[in-house]
């Protein structure tokens, strides 16, 4: 059964849950959400570095890892951001790295937000 995790990120009044779990499995979404509840603006590093922070708190709050990610998609305003997005990922995850697609788009949903991110996770530790 679908329970939420407590991430310790800010509702943004919308109705999402930063991450849920199902038994072993994780589902979770993040951007460069800082912990007041804004959207970080500025370059691409600093943006994927913080969404990928967020995963990783998530991770942790959900009782495993980043080594538990198993599969991530990427959502990106522009293919040239692909290179420093590749950059802050190599030095987050380590190999084997998990499954991931990568998608540029028109627009993402939040004004300055320049990457988003989905993640599936499996952490054996969690129970059903």
């Amino acid at each position: 059964m679908r329970q939420e995790i407590d991430t310790g990120l800010p509702s943004l009044g919308q109705p999402f849950s930063w991450a849920v779990g199902d038994g072993p499995m994780v589902y979770t979404s993040h951007g460069p959400v800082t912990a007041e509840g804004k959207i970080l603006q500025g370059d691409i590093t600093a943006q994927t570095r913080l969404t990928l922070d967020n995963l990783r708190r998530t991770m942790e709050a959900a009782g495993g890892s980043l080594d538990d990610v198993l599969q991530v998609q990427l959502y990106l305003l522009d293919v040239a951001d692909m290179k420093p997005v590749d950059a802050v990922y190599a030095e987050v995850f380590r190999a084997p790295y998990p499954s991931r697609s990568t998608a540029v788009v028109a627009a993402l949903v939040a004004p300055g937000m320049r990457v988003e991110l989905l993640a599936t996770a499996r952490i054996a530790a969690r129970k059903a």
